[in-house]
């Protein structure tokens, strides 16, 4: 099992969306209660496979599916752990608006996509998590599968 400060500052490598999950679930095992990451990524780019695979690290109740048109879903643990706090930011315009959904930061491992930007005054620090995917597939048109391989990029130096 990696440690926590194995994610604080890394690019990763992921070949295929079990690599993806794989990463995540990793991940998801050394998270604690009032951890916070922040995925950025492009539409397709996996955020929700890799969020999926934080889930299965966690041991929470699934699936985790993207909360894109409920805003913030809820998994509670199976066992002893956090829940996890699913949140897409996409639809939300400020800060502000990620502060009224009143979320649990202190007790639940919150994952948020589409936050970059919209954490400050929220929250003291997080993992931000950047996964790039490649514009253009093999067969030049754009690419929003997760099939071509990806880089995660964690950032973290207050967390760990």
């Amino acid at each position: 099992m990696r440690e926590r400060a194995w994610f604080s500052e890394r690019s990763v490598d992921v070949v295929d969306p079990e690599a993806m999950t794989q990463l995540g679930r990793s991940l998801g095992a050394v998270l604690r209660a009032g951890d916070l990451l922040v995925l950025t990524g492009p539409l397709g780019a996996g955020k929700t496979t890799l969020t999926r695979g934080l889930g299965e690290g966690l041991g929470v109740r699934g699936p985790v599916t993207s909360p894109t048109f409920v805003i913030a879903r809820t998994h509670p643990s199976l066992r002893e752990g956090p829940p996890l706090v699913h949140v897409d930011a996409y639809r939300l315009s400020s800060s502000a608006e990620l502060d009224d959904l009143d979320l649990d930061f202190a007790h639940s491992v919150v994952v948020v996509e589409w936050g970059a930007g919209m954490l400050d005054g929220v929250a003291d620090s997080w993992l931000e998590v950047v996964i790039d995917r490649p514009t253009v597939g093999a067969s030049g048109e754009e690419s929003e599968e997760l099939s071509e391989p990806r880089v995660v990029r964690f950032h973290g130096t207050a967390w760990g």
